[in-house]
């Protein structure tokens, strides 16, 4: 397939865009900078200039494409605080891709998370039958995104885990949480820790994408995780070992402070399946876990960018 992607310079296309090449499709990448375009260029991809907020390009892009894989986010608006306005244009964005697939029976692979059907502690465990909780915009796009299967495009929504990991991760939640842990002293856990966050290693995302881009049923919600999850107090104490510091417990009201915009993820809790995603497609998970990934060397020993 001619494959068009969005968000084709960040992390997670880091092992995408490879895995689609090693399997014989091509890639065209969008970019919005030179840096971005430099990215993409060296992942082997053809280069679209451009952004999320260029509807026509868009529009023209998806339906030159064999297939859509959006992992664009305006994650720059949406961690100064404009949430709302990064998920209006993701929203527009599924929108007008949609239009152009409209029909074509063609592949239209979109990108959640799985914190959106995440509970208070003790949560029941996720399901890719589960529909996002609340109105949170992002649960609005992927409900976008599901619809179109009624307009004849063949759309699924991967559900990543909070923690997508590995060596090719420079500014994800966990390089955020070491950040935090060494700007407080400690890694910080919210009263018992107890609530649990499910990882993923970025290149079984890689593959989970290309899988969902060559067979996933139409209407599908997916979930890009590795396990079940785990204790939140947990990932504190393996942060804490490698840093040298103590993981402490925290109230709610000190989170704000100690943890940032990541308050109150930090204190959900998102037991979740990936039993539906791996019968349906095939995927299994091969590569490090979140926490022999933590006992490595990468999340300490370079210099991570943090978002917001």
């Amino acid at each position: 397939m001619r494959v068009f992607i969005t968000g084709a310079s960040g992390h997670v296309a880091s092992a995408v865009v490879p895995e689609l090449l090693n399997h014989g499709h091509q890639v065209l990448g969008l970019a919005r900078s030179d840096e971005s375009a430099a990215k993409v260029s060296a992942l082997g991809a053809e280069v679209r200039r451009g952004d999320i907020t260029d509807l026509d390009l868009l529009s023209k892009s998806a339906a030159e494409a064999d297939g859509v894989i959006h992992l664009a986010f305006r994650h720059d608006i949406a961690f100064s605080g404009d949430f709302a306005g990064a998920a209006d244009s993701d929203q527009a964005a599924i929108k007008v891709i949609g239009q152009a697939l409209a029909g074509s029976g063609k592949p239209f692979i979109g990108t959640g998370g799985s914190l959106f059907v995440a509970g208070e502690y003790p949560a029941k465990l996720g399901t890719e039958q589960d529909a996002g909780s609340g109105p949170n915009p992002r649960t609005a796009s992927e409900r976008a995104l599901l619809g179109l299967s009624s307009e004849g495009v063949r759309s699924a929504n991967v559900r990543l885990a909070p923690v997508v990991h590995s060596d090719l991760d420079k500014h994800g939640f966990i390089s955020i949480l070491i950040n935090f842990a060494r700007e407080n002293g400690f890694a910080a856990y919210v009263g018992e820790g107890k609530n649990r966050w499910p990882g993923a290693n970025t290149r079984d995302i890689g593959v989970l994408y290309r899988l969902a881009l060559e067979k996933a049923p139409a209407g599908s919600a997916l979930h890009g995780v590795e396990s079940e999850g785990y204790a939140f107090r947990t990932i504190a104490e393996a942060i804490a070992a490698k840093l040298g510091l103590e993981a402490r417990s925290i109230s709610a009201e000190e989170a704000n402070q100690r943890l940032g915009f990541l308050a109150q993820f930090a204190q959900a809790d998102n037991p979740t399946s990936n039993r539906w995603t791996r019968e349906t497609l095939g995927w299994e998970p091969t590569h490090p876990g979140l926490l022999e990934d933590l006992a490595a060397e990468h999340y300490f020993s370079e210099t991570h960018e943090v978002l917001g």
